[in-house]
């Protein structure tokens, strides 16, 4: 029987799936059981408004069979405009998670992205949490764009190692731009773009503690670990939640204006 599909809800243009984790593994599952090839776009305030200035990054979003909410911005923005409460995935976590449930179904991981002391700490650590995940593979790209041979180069290497599911940590909008151009390229039932996943799960980057992220304060930290990095992301914090506000009163309004006509007929 055919699963439904989930609910979404639209944040300043773009689609944000309502879905728990047990529902994505599900999925994921699927795809490789009938040969499917798809990707996933984890989607936070930053990249929303990304997808805002930048056309290729909101067509490779939308482009997405799932866009999972990450960022504590993403899930307020639905409380605001939908009074609903969704579970976030951020891409460390997501990772984290179906690495571990991957190991009873024998899900076959390979890791694109990184540098490479980067790559080989973050395969070491992932194989201490996880011992039967199976790691068939892993690529640092150099930090220019390929050519057009390279590039057929990397796609043949990363197919022959037979991956269910490849994971791009090249930060956005440069990972979601790629999983886009390269989804039934490669072969892999899911493309998954995770950020910063890399660096936090080989210790490069330290993780906020659980206490920090339950209350919603991992921006802040991190922020002040990178400060030079991150404060010209974060300026884009208070503009996110003001559009956000302004979504929600034209939604109001037309609720209102909608209701006027149902009464005068």
């Amino acid at each position: 029987m055919e699963a439904i599909m989930p609910a979404r809800g639209r944040i300043l243009g773009v689609a944000v799936d309502i879905i728990g984790f047990d529902e994505v593994v599900r999925r994921i599952e699927r795809w490789r059981a009938t040969w499917e090839r798809r990707y996933i776009v984890v989607t936070n305030p930053y990249s929303i408004l990304t997808c805002r200035r930048d056309c290729e990054m909101m067509a490779a979003t939308r482009g997405g069979a799932l866009v999972l909410a990450d960022g504590v911005g993403t899930t307020l923005a639905f409380r605001v405009l939908y009074r609903i409460r969704i579970e976030r995935l951020p891409g460390p976590e997501l990772m984290l998670r179906l690495f571990d449930a991957g190991q009873a179904t024998g899900l076959r991981h390979f890791l694109y992205g990184g540098r490479p002391d980067v790559l080989e700490r973050l395969c070491r650590r992932l194989q201490e949490k996880c011992p039967k995940a199976i790691i068939c593979g892993s690529f640092s790209p150099p930090f220019r764009p390929l050519s057009e041979s390279e590039d057929a180069e990397v796609i043949e290497m990363i197919s022959k190692s037979e991956p269910d599911v490849v994971w791009v940590g090249l930060g956005a909008p440069k990972q979601e731009k790629w999983i886009a151009a390269h989804v039934g390229r490669v072969g892999a039932a899911a493309l998954i773009g995770v950020g910063a996943a890399f660096d936090f799960h080989a210790g490069v980057v330290p993780r906020a503690p659980k206490w920090v992220r339950r209350a919603g304060l991992e921006w802040l930290y991190r922020l002040a670990h990178e400060p030079k990095r991150l404060w010209r992301r974060n300026l884009d914090s208070p503009r996110f939640l003001y559009l956000v506000l302004k979504q929600r009163m034209f939604r109001l309004r037309r609720e209102i204006t909608l209701e006027a006509g149902a009464q005068e007929r």
